[in-house]
């Protein structure tokens, strides 16, 4: 009997220890998410499972193009996952399905250019929009089938969850997410 109590409180310190290591990483670090949803096809489809960094964007800003996992500013029992566009500060111009960026600080315009991960016509209608020094404006890459800032607004920077760093499932699209340069 007193084999038995000791396997079993082998076994307890075991998942007690576990529980101790697994738990702040999944909290605090990397946080698991399944992609809803065809609002980011081609690049992440329905039912893709991505690992989001928690850590990093505490220590640097995020960046136009990364892809963020973030509270639905309309309803935070929702997340949403989407690109980042505009960055804090700067005005977005879409017209002529053309996406212009003004940085407000340095007066420097300068047309966005997707074709590294989008192709084809984006149907952008016509708006002007100035960011908040804590507000993003995110778009989904299949921009005919997403609710994004182009519907309900700027993002505020403290519902983003954390950026998007790996793929993780299916295995054969196993890779970590690049950022795209512009």
């Amino acid at each position: 009997m007193l084999k038995f109590f000791s396997f079993l409180w082998e076994v307890a310190k075991i998942i007690i220890i576990s529980l101790c290591i697994v738990i702040p990483i999944r909290y605090f670090l990397f946080q698991p998410f399944f992609v809803k949803g065809m609002s980011m096809e081609p690049n992440f489809e329905d039912g893709e499972y991505l690992i989001i960094d928690e850590i990093t964007p505490r220590f640097e800003d995020y960046q136009r193009g990364e892809v963020i996992v973030f509270k639905f500013p309309q309803n935070p029992s929702q997340y949403y996952i989407k690109r980042i566009i505009g960055l804090p500060g700067e005005t977005l111009e879409f017209k002529d399905n053309k996406i212009t960026v003004e940085n407000n600080t340095s007066k420097e315009d300068f047309v966005l250019d997707e074709s590294k991960y989008l192709s084809g016509e984006f149907g952008l209608q016509n708006l002007q929009i100035t960011l908040k020094n804590d507000e993003y404006f995110v778009m989904g890459d299949n921009r005919g089938a997403s609710s994004d800032s182009r519907r309900w607004g700027a993002l505020p920077k403290n519902y983003i969850v954390g950026r998007v760093w790996l793929v993780a499932w299916p295995f054969g699209k196993f890779e970590r997410v690049p950022i795209p340069a512009y």
